[in-house]
This record gives C-alpha cells, structure tokens and sequence, in this order.
C-alpha cells in the first residue's frame, strides 16, 4: 500500500521537481542515516555517504520503478550500496597510502647506481626512432602506455610492439 507522501514523492521524482528532494529528505534521511550507520561508524563519514546517497538518487530519480520496489526499498539499496561503496574505497585508499618515514626511494648512494646504464640516452639514440620515440614518451617523460597512444597518435597494440622490440634491442647492448 503506498502512503500519499509516496505517492507525491514519486509523482515529484518523475517529473523531475526538485520538491521531491527536501521531501525525501524530511521523510527519509533518518531512517537512511539509520541504514548507512550500521555500515559505518564514522559520524562525519556516514553523513558524507547520506549526501552522495541523495545525490544517487536524484541522478536516477527516472529509473524508479514502483512496480519493482517500494521507495523506501529503492531508497534503501541505493543508501547501503553508497556505504558498502564507501567502506570498499576506503580500505584500498588506506592499503596504498605511502610510508614517507619508512620510504627508501630517495636514499640511494652512487655505489647503487648501475654505472652502466647511465648512458642510457646514447644507446637509445642508436635504435630506430620509431622505437626510440615509444621509449622516450613511456620512460623519460612518465606517459602510459594509452597515454603515449593518445599523444603519439599510435595505437596502443603498436605501442606495446614497439616497446617490447625497443627494450629488447637495449638488452642486447646491456646485456651481449
């Protein structure tokens, strides 16, 4: 049975008013605050997620389907989804921040630079340019491989061909 709030909610999102919003608001965000809470336990985290779970449904305010789910259960997945969303984001942000005080990427000596390969820039000069233009973009100038598709104009199977015949033409001067 759909209350007649729902029933103006709804009316409201397909016409795509923004009435609809600070009525959902006022009828809903307590009970999806609920929902988002026994995901996350972050006070200000859980709010964040209420917010992104209002802007999700405005976004696809169109695609309700009352014949599929009542509102609140549509309003309900998109606001657990948000917060599983979130969890998810943060546990990988979390895994790859960087160690500043445990980092050793700048605390090389001479004696750990191989000193054959310092004249890495002569040797490229020495390989086809085709080859040498591929390298170039993918190891001096910090491009990745679509990267250096997009900007050289090449495509990227081309791109990969010509890296791997590049690298293997400079093993054969490193490495004889």
């Amino acid at each position: 049975m759909i209350t007649p709030i729902e029933k103006e909610i709804v009316g409201l999102l397909e016409l795509g008013d923004k009435k609809a919003m600070s009525l959902l608001y006022d009828n809903y965000a307590d009970s999806l605050y609920g929902v988002i809470k026994k995901v996350i336990s972050d006070n200000e985290t859980a709010q964040d997620v209420l917010q992104e779970s209002f802007v999700k449904i405005w976004r696809y305010s169109k695609k309700y389907d009352a014949s599929k789910a009542k509102l609140f259960t549509w309003l309900y997945r998109i606001a657990y989804n948000t917060a599983i969303d979130k969890v998810r984001s943060l546990k990988n942000k979390s895994g790859k921040e960087v160690q500043i005080e445990t980092s050793v990427v700048y605390k090389f000596t001479a004696d750990s630079i191989n000193q054959d390969v310092l004249d890495i820039k002569k040797h490229l000069n020495t390989l086809e340019e085709k080859y040498q233009i591929v390298i170039n973009a993918l190891f001096f100038e910090g491009m990745t491989q679509q990267e250096a598709s997009d900007e050289l104009d090449i495509p990227l199977g081309t791109i990969k061909s010509r890296l791997k015949i590049g690298l293997r033409e400079l093993k054969k001067i490193y490495n004889p």
